[in-house]
């Protein structure tokens, strides 16, 4: 039985692909050995995406983060600036009543008492010097010593006393003489012996010191 040649079969096999790949059918040949196009857009639009910004153009999501940035700064430079106009409220509110306190107290202090130019009023202007001096003595204390000494004259003169004969009458409302007028006068009254004020304070402060207060006096001092 004649041979058939292997290697004539072979060499025919590969002379026949040749003359397919020079006619283009290599082309199918090949396709046919992997996905088809179908295959791969499906493949694709399996996969989400986020959708991704053109260029200089935000998406909805940047559009909505801005503006709640932007609401969140407005918020707070309005907070911010209320916040100021409160505190600035407040602080002309403080101003102005420290400012009426101060006229208030100004007002008070320009605007002296008034007293009456009798026995009353030198009393009761007296018995107000005393107490921003802290000097002892109350109205009834005064007045009962006055009317003893000189019945309320403020120029009465002891002119028989054993100070007189020395040369030093006692002069005034509480008959003082002139050494414990000096030694004990107040400041802010007149220096005057017969002065109402300036006598009844002295004598007062004289008083203070030897007997604990006018009101301890009931006889000559």
């Amino acid at each position: 039985m004649p041979r058939i040649s292997t290697l004539r079969i072979t060499r025919s096999h590969k002379i026949a692909t040749a003359v397919l790949v020079a006619a283009g059918s290599v082309t199918a040949i090949t396709a046919t050995g992997g996905p088809s196009e179908a295959q791969t857009t499906a493949t694709r639009s399996s996969v989400s995406v986020e959708p991704v910004a053109a260029a200089g153009v935000p998406t909805a999501k940047d559009a909505a983060e801005k503006a709640a940035k932007e609401n969140a700064a407005k918020e707070a430079a309005a907070k911010k600036a209320a916040d100021k106009a409160t505190a600035e409220k407040a602080a002309d509110t403080a101003r102005s009543e420290k400012q009426a306190a101060n006229r208030s107290t100004e007002r008070k202090a320009v605007t002296p008492k008034k007293f009456e130019n009798n026995l009353d009023g030198w009393i009761r202007e007296s018995l107000d010097i005393m107490e921003k001096k802290n000097i002892p003595g109350s109205y009834e204390g005064l007045h009962r010593n006055i009317m003893r000494e000189s019945s309320g004259n403020p120029n009465a003169v002891n002119d028989w006393d054993i100070n007189a004969q020395n040369g030093i009458p006692s002069k005034g409302l509480l008959q003082v003489i002139q050494p414990t007028f000096d030694a004990y006068h107040v400041k802010g009254t007149p220096k005057k012996l017969t002065d109402p004020v300036a006598n009844i304070t002295a004598a007062a402060n004289y008083a203070a010191d030897r007997y604990g207060s006018i009101d301890n006096v009931d006889s000559a001092y």
